[in-house]
C-alpha cells in the first residue's frame, strides 16, 4: 500500500475495527467518506479543531458526539501513513557535566 490514511474504531482503548484507504495527505476527507462507507459507519463531522489537528499532527479523533448517529465505539482515530516518509530520528538526549 503507498500513502493513505488509518481508520480505527476504538473500544476502551482497544482496536474493535480498523481499515487503510489509498490517498493523498490532503484528501483524507474524501479517504474518510470512502473508509466510513466500506465500515458501515456514518462519517463524523468534521469541525476546524479536526482540520487543525490534521494540518498540525496528521491526525484526527472523533468522539461520539462528532456523530450524528449513534455509533458502537468511544472514539474514531483517522491517521495518515506514509510508508515511504522517513521517521525523525530522536533526538540525543543533552550531556549533563
Amino acid at each position: 500500500m503507498g500513502a493513505g490514511i488509518w481508520v480505527r474504531l476504538m473500544h476502551k482503548s482497544r482496536i474493535d475495527r480498523d481499515i487503510t484507504v489509498e490517498c493523498a495527505r490532503s484528501d483524507w476527507q474524501e479517504a474518510l467518506r470512502q473508509a466510513c462507507q466500506k465500515l458501515d459507519v456514518s462519517k463524523p463531522m468534521v469541525l476546524p479543531r479536526h482540520e487543525r489537528d490534521w494540518d498540525q499532527f496528521s491526525q484526527a479523533r472523533f468522539l461520539k458526539e462528532h456523530f450524528i448517529e449513534d455509533v458502537p465505539f468511544d472514539r474514531m482515530e483517522v491517521e495518515f501513513i506514509d510508508p515511504d516518509q522517513k521517521k525523525k530520528k530522536p533526538q540525543p538526549y543533552a550531556s549533563f557535566l
